[in-house]
């Protein structure tokens, strides 16, 4: 099968852009675009760094609820955005649990947690953890690990198969990740303005009613994944049994918000048949 519906990146006004489709079992419903082509993640980061602090996790090198951040904080709270860490600086703007402020800082921090525990820089443990067991050979994620991973469509869909039917981790330790941490909270989330709630799982964005949004009007409210400032994204809809990767070569801004949602609803359609 092959998916018509995943040519409309043509029509996006950035200078290169691929993307893909994917089912639980691994098999791509389709790509199209330069699919080897390394982009810069910026913020679809998050999910990979976070998946290798599961692996962590699972590994007993730390605790979900172990002090991490500043104080008061812990790992869950560094990877729900509930730490109380500003956006891009090392500093304290609300008391643990109290607001979802989405922190770069916060990533940063866990890196550097996951690094002393496990003995080795965050980018080689994720490497170990989670790249190199899935065969993501043109991924990594030298520097901070809220924002500098580099990958192709063919790594991530490799990545997105992993998330819906994991190996490398418990079930149980996906769906806690898929989980609202601390509801509730309020938050903005970022390009999209203030939410709430602004729902948020283990390094994994939500939908559940948020809007406006940068998934599809028809995405299950479990809809789950990140975007980032480069112009790229990745979300994985549970009820749809698949997911899509889009990456692109130009800074997020208005052109992603008007085509984003009708992309992601026609390959939905297309798909649901």
């Amino acid at each position: 099968m092959s998916l018509k519906s995943l040519a409309l990146i043509e029509n996006w006004p950035v200078p290169t852009t691929a993307a893909g489709v994917v089912r639980a079992d691994g098999t791509a419903l389709g790509t199209h675009g330069p699919v080897d082509h390394r982009f810069p993640l910026a913020s679809v980061t998050k999910p990979l760094a976070a998946y290798a602090a599961l692996v962590a996790y699972e590994e007993g090198a730390i605790e979900l609820d172990e002090p991490a951040g500043p104080p008061g904080a812990t790992v869950r709270h560094l990877l729900a955005h509930t730490s109380g860490l500003a956006f891009d600086e090392h500093r304290v703007t609300a008391p643990p649990g109290d607001r979802r402020l989405y922190s770069n800082a916060g990533f940063e921090q866990l890196g550097d947690h996951i690094a002393k525990a496990a003995d080795m820089p965050f980018a080689e443990y994720a490497r170990q953890a989670v790249l190199e067991p899935l065969g993501m050979a043109h991924t990594s994620l030298d520097g901070s690990p809220a924002k500098d991973g580099v990958s192709t469509v063919g790594d991530l869909l490799r990545f997105a198969a992993e998330v819906q039917a994991p190996r490398l981790l418990d079930p149980r330790t996906v769906a806690e990740a898929m989980t609202v941490q601390y509801p509730g909270t309020k938050g903005v989330l970022p390009g999209y303005g203030h939410q709430n709630p602004n729902d948020w799982g283990l390094g994994f964005e939500i939908r559940d009613g948020k809007s406006p949004h940068w998934t599809g009007a028809s995405s299950s409210p479990r809809t789950f994944g990140h975007f980032g400032q480069s112009g790229t994204f990745l979300w994985l809809d549970p009820d749809a049994a698949l997911a899509c990767v889009a990456l692109t070569d130009r800074a997020f801004g208005p052109w992603a918000v008007e085509a984003w949602p009708p992309f992601t609803d026609a390959v939905l359609a297309e798909v649901r048949g």
